[in-house]
């Protein structure tokens, strides 16, 4: 071997490891090409030279180029006869006839995983003295720095695209913290979060979801999220509770009901009507009779339902958000529960921790509440004393999110100046005083007096009573009649 060809190939080695060097790292796909396409042209010395990237479907990314056109479509001009063998993964020398090229081009693919995603070409090898052919080594050596560079592109595009999901992920999560707190679901614990993500990624899918958790964990706000983030969200949300009614109501209030069904009884339509092309949420769904389950099966399988007293079938469009506390997977075992309508309705589900799992997130909510009810109550400014944040923070809260909220909402009706303090949170006894030892108070006797308190505090006005403790007037009456009953019985009630 020649002292000039042993310093040739010393050259040409010495270039792949500096390109190996210089693009071995993440960098932009535009300083990838551009730097590929010096070393091309100056290793080899070219007159003119293109390297151009390609993404999936044809189109175009990014072209670099010294004495031609810049283009992907100029590249392809240049090798069209040889598109095929480019393709499979080998260099190729031509000699255009088109007027304006180089007399000798030679190109290389930029490879990835059997993927053309680019294309290297160089025109007119030159020296000292002339114009000389490219030589087999010549090819040899710019299908290494095509191959390399297509690594580095591929890398910088993954990079970029991870990049764009991970900024994506965070505007969207960031919107969906802002409606959660929009539709009072606050907080900010890891399960809070894990449960926010889970429900973004369902959200546009258009799949069943059952919401799974205690009572008062905020389940029918979680359904609301998944509405605002889906595309019926313009279209109605319609809210269910399967437990606040018996199965003769709950048929016609879920299906509708036909006029003449009965004397006196106009066509009226249902829930699932009235969610056409939204959100049907049914919380307490097992609570359902398993007559009731057979009807709601057949509008999950058919997508059609047919009115109380009807024989037409009425098509429905709508997307199913089921709720319960129960274990339906023993009610299956059971047969209290249809197994065909139990995976139909639990494609995704969706946990929701209990508060006393996520106490991080007392805080947060109690502020929440003692602003919106401070607003309603126009009592704004209200506080918590450090002593009844550390009661709250204590307590145990059986009701969840919803004793909290009820009990901010009457401390803050209590409240005789701008600080809450423990006595206006009518916690238990037992809570209080640091432990359940504290107190032999039942649970009957702790909601009595808090009842009792509330009441108090309305001067009797049981609407407002109920409004406080967050249940309607008729179970306040249940209450009243089981805890007092001349009182329950009494003519004394200002509501409005």
């Amino acid at each position: 071997m020649s002292t000039f060809d042993r310093n040739w190939r010393e050259l040409q080695l010495e270039t792949l490891v500096d390109l190996s060097l210089s693009i071995g790292g993440v960098r932009p796909e535009e300083q990838v090409v551009e730097e590929l396409l010096q070393r091309a042209v100056g290793t080899l010395d070219a007159r003119t030279g293109l390297v151009v990237t390609q993404h999936s479907g044809g189109r175009e990314g990014v072209a670099r180029a010294v004495a031609m056109t810049a283009s992907l479509d100029a590249a392809r001009q240049l090798v069209s006869e040889e598109m095929e063998r480019l393709a499979a993964g080998g260099a190729v020398r031509v000699a255009p006839a088109r007027d304006g090229a180089p007399s000798e081009i030679i190109g290389a693919p930029m490879l990835w995983q059997r993927d053309l995603i680019g294309l290297v070409i160089l025109g007119d090898k030159e020296a000292r003295w002339g114009q000389i052919p490219f030589d087999e080594g010549d090819m040899r050596f710019l299908l290494s720095l095509a191959t390399m560079g297509a690594a580095a592109v591929w890398t910088s595009r993954t990079v970029a695209a991870i990049e764009r999901d991970r900024q994506r992920l965070a505007d969207e999560n960031r919107a969906l913290r802002d409606v959660a707190q929009r539709e009072g679901f606050v907080g900010e614990s890891r399960p809070v979060r894990e449960m926010l993500d889970l429900v973004r990624r369902v959200a546009p899918t258009g799949a069943n979801v059952m919401l799974r958790g205690e009572s008062g964990v905020g389940k029918e706000r979680v359904a609301r999220l998944i509405h605002s983030f889906s595309e019926r969200a313009e279209l109605p949300f319609v809210p269910l509770n399967c437990a606040a009614l018996p199965e003769s109501l709950l048929e016609a209030e879920l299906f509708g009901i036909e006029e003449g069904v009965a004397t006196g009884v106009s066509r009226r339509l249902g829930k699932i009507e009235l969610a056409a092309g939204g959100t049907l949420f049914l919380d307490e769904v097992g609570d359902l009779s398993l007559a009731l389950q057979a009807k709601l099966l057949r509008v999950v399988q058919e997508r059609e339902l047919e009115r109380l007293g009807g024989r037409e079938r009425i098509p429905v469009d709508l997307r199913l958000v089921t709720a319960t506390h129960r274990d339906l997977e023993d009610m299956v075992e059971r047969g209290e529960f249809r197994r065909d309508l139990y995976y139909r309705l639990r494609v995704v589900v969706v946990e929701l921790t209990p508060l006393r799992e996520r106490k991080t997130d007392i805080p947060l909510l109690a502020h929440h509440f003692l602003h919106l009810y401070g607003e309603r109550f126009g009592k704004t400014g209200l506080r918590l004393s450090p002593a009844a944040m550390a009661a709250l923070m204590a307590y145990r809260f059986p009701g969840n999110v919803r004793e909290l909220e009820n009990l901010i909402q009457a401390a803050v009706v209590l409240a005789p100046g701008d600080v809450i303090g423990e006595a206006e949170l009518a916690l238990p006894a037992w809570a209080v005083a640091g432990g359940p030892s504290g107190s032999t108070e039942s649970l009957e006797e702790v909601e009595q007096r808090h009842i009792a308190r509330v009441l108090q505090a309305v001067e009797g006005n049981r609407m407002a009573a109920a409004r406080i403790l967050g249940i309607d007037r008729s179970t306040l009456y249940r209450k009243l009649r089981r805890f007092a009953p001349d009182d329950a019985n009494s003519d004394i009630d200002k509501s409005p």
